[in-house]
This record gives structure tokens, sequence and C-alpha cells, in this order.
């Protein structure tokens, strides 16, 4: 093969793995990209009595969260919404928060204060004793007609975001719906790239997999029928200590023959994390959920769905797998470059080969999630998507972390600081 002319063949053969890693993830790239137009192009169409048919439980976990709190609860208040619950969580935080709360009046408006030693035990744990205090509060109401919301202190739900919620549930089979997540302060480099990153996951990994009913949970602006929580519910509640608890409670609704599916048409926002120390924190904490969500991997595999769509959820948990392969055959290209060994791009066909390999799910990725009509907004897409191709390789590190911390079982994270906020037009850098 022209790529490895001249390269030992004790690493021609990893080559050759990473190669097929990475041509199948681009033919994947493509099949999502394909499927995702299609389900969002058929999207159901939101209820002529908008969201009212059901009654929005708002979950919103707070710790320390006097930055953010009072925005994130004002804008949950001041949603049209004839039958809702805003329970804010919390989970023992010894900043303002509890008196900010104090300070909000709405009829709609109630507190869970939470203290040690029970309280700041996880998400998992705060949103579990959330689920039961809501079950007590609602008493006989029909829990198939109750939209569980789980909301970040720092969330911005969109106006519209129930009615299009509102259009999945129609379907009965549907418990869980995710939302677009759309960061607000992306006057930062670094914080549009994170803008552009959830953007292309939604459009592309999410989307494409809406028809078989696989889309993940994702936290923030996660929609759930109370029913599907009821069912998949143990011990403590529906949701597990895991670093990312919304992804093992998604995969646990597809297990429990449950449907979900991504929503674009309306978002939630937060805040993006401006520096990269912090965000090596975050995504490696991310990252380790991840690695955890592995142990789903026979669950996934025995849910009742057809062959093809288990194959394709079981590829996607295994994605950490596949970005290991491929940064290790990039280390062993550097190796072999250094050393000089081998030429590994002798050729400008060569050379085109692989670029169109190691930009094409990129390129694609900001063309779907390209925003504006006309010919700029393409080439500006195309642009960015080298420099966002860059971001997703620093990033990578972080798996290695993610896999150290948990080979030596560490669990310790420490919470990611809330910026303070600005206006609209300065935080959105619109």
């Amino acid at each position: 093969m022209i790529l490895f002319d001249g390269v030992p063949e004790v690493y021609r053969a990893v080559l050759l793995i990473v190669l097929f890693v990475i041509v199948a993830m681009a033919v994947w790239a493509v099949s999502l990209t394909v499927r995702g137009t299609r389900a969002l192009r058929g999207a159901p169409d939101a209820p002529e009595d908008g969201a009212d048919a059901f009654t929005w439980v708002f979950l919103v976990p707070a710790l320390n969260e006097e930055i953010t709190i009072r925005d994130s609860v004002e804008r949950l208040t001041a949603l049209d919404l004839e039958h809702r619950i805003i329970l804010v969580i919390d989970d023992g935080s010894d900043d303002r928060t509890p008196e900010i709360l104090a300070s909000l009046d709405h009829p709609d408006l109630r507190v869970l204060r939470r203290d040690r030693p029970n309280a700041r035990k996880g998400k998992a744990e705060a949103l579990n004793d959330a689920y039961h205090t809501v079950g007590r509060m609602l008493g006989d109401t029909d829990r198939r007609e109750v939209i569980v919301v789980v909301v970040d202190a720092d969330g911005r739900v969109d106006p519209q975001g129930p009615r299009y919620a509102a259009s999945h549930f129609r379907d009965p089979r549907v418990g869980g719906v995710q939302s677009l997540v759309r960061i607000y302060n992306r006057n930062h480099l670094l914080t549009r790239l994170q803008h552009l990153e959830f953007a292309i996951y939604a459009r592309v990994y999410q989307a494409g997999r809406n028809r078989s009913g696989t889309a993940g949970m994702g936290g923030n602006g996660q929609y759930n029928r109370l029913a599907a929580l009821d069912a998949i519910a143990e011990g403590s509640g529906p949701w597990r200590n895991r670093l990312t608890e919304d992804q093992d409670l998604g995969l646990r609704l597809i297990e429990a023959g449950w449907h979900s599916r991504q929503e674009v048409r309306a978002a939630v926002d937060q805040q993006g994390v401006p520096r990269l120390r912090p965000l090596f924190r975050q995504r490696t904490r991310w990252a380790q959920g991840n690695l955890q969500a592995l142990r789903l991997l026979a669950a996934v595999w025995r849910a009742p769905l057809p062959r093809r769509v288990r194959v394709e959820e079981v590829a996607y948990l295994l994605m950490p797998v596949w970005q290991a392969v491929v940064g290790v055959g990039f280390a062993v290209a550097v190796y072999l470059w250094v050393s000089g060994q081998a030429s590994l791009v002798p050729t400008p066909v060569a050379l085109l080969v692989a670029y169109g390999l190691a930009f094409s799910n990129t390129i694609l990725g900001c063309l779907v999630s390209r925003g504006g009509k006309g010919w700029r907004p393409w080439l500006a897409a195309i642009g960015l998507a080298h420099l966002y191709a860059l971001y997703t390789w620093l990033l990578w590190p972080v798996l290695v972390r993610a896999a150290a911390r948990v080979i030596g079982t560490q669990r310790e994270w420490a919470k990611t600081e809330r910026e303070p906020l600005a206006p609209p037009s300065a935080a959105t850098g619109e």
C-alpha cells in the first residue's frame, strides 16, 4: 500500500488496523449524517395545545451556584406552562445560593435542601432524592403524562423546549428526549469550539440514531417520562452514582425497551469553559464516565432492538476504544517519522488520501452544523473544521488520563467553576 511503503512489518500491521478504524468511522459518520438529516426533516410537529397535555417537573441540582441560580430559575418560571413544578435541589451549598433561592417567590418553585452528612454525595444521589420528593408531590397524577426535565444550574431552557419535547412524547414508546446544547458565553475561541462540538454531536451522532430510538441522554436539557424513570428505578432511584449518570440512565432506558430522541429545534444554553486547564479536568471526568459505561455493553446487546441497531449502539459505546486506536496510530506515525524509519506520505496522491482521512469527519460535521445562508457559511464551516480537528486532538490526552484514573479507582472530582454572567449580547458574541 502506497501510504505504508517502507514501513517495517511490525508497524505496518498496526497502521493497517488504524486505517481500517478511521475509514469505518468515516463511513459511519456519513451514514449517521444522512439518517440524521432525514430524521430532522421528518421531526414530529409540535402539538396544537403546546405542552399543556403534560405536567412538567424541572429538577435543578445546585451546589454553590450563587452566580447562575437566579438567572436559571427565573427563566424556568417565565416558561408558558399550565402544569409545572420547579424543584431546586440545594445540595448543601455554603455560599449565597440558599439566600438567593429564599428571595425568589413563585408558586411553582420548591427548594429541596440537603445537609451533610446526606448532602454532596454526587449528582445522582441529589436527583434520586428529588425523584422521591416529586413522587410525593404528584399524588395520583398519571406518571405517563409527567415529564421530568433535568436543568443544570447554569441552564437556560428555550421557551419552546417543552413544546417541541411534547411532540416526541405523544409517542407512548418514547421515554427520553435530549435537547440540543448550546454555549451562551461563546465569545472565546475555546467556548466557540465547544459550541460547535455540541452541535456536531447532536446533529450527526444523536439525530442519526433518532429513527432507531437510541439517541443518548446528555444531562442538561434532558427530558424523561416519569413512568420510564419508574421502570428503571432500583435501590435509591433511577439514577446511579456514575460520573456520567445521564449517559448511564439513557442506556438503561434503551435496555428497558424505551425509545429516546434528539431534539434540535429548541435548545438548552449553558456556560462553556473558557480556560484550558478546567476544560481538561471536565473532559477527563466525562471520559472516565464513558469508560465506566463500558460495563453496560452486555445489557445494551440484550436490549429489545434489531441486531443492526444493537451493533451500532455497541460500536458507539466502544468509541473510547476507537479513539485510543487512532491515538496509538498517530503516535506510531510520529515515531516512524522522527526516527527516519519510513516516509509515510511519499506522494501527492497519498497526501490527499491522508488529508481526506484526517479531516473528512470534521468537515462533514461542521458543514451539517453551519448557520446562515449563502456561500460564506459553507466556506467558514470548512475553515473552522480544520481548527476544530486540532481542538479534538488537543483533548485526546484526556482519554489517557481518564484510563489511568479508572485503573487507579479514582472518582473524586472538583466542581467546574462558573463564570460571571454577562449581558446577553456580550455573552453570546452576537
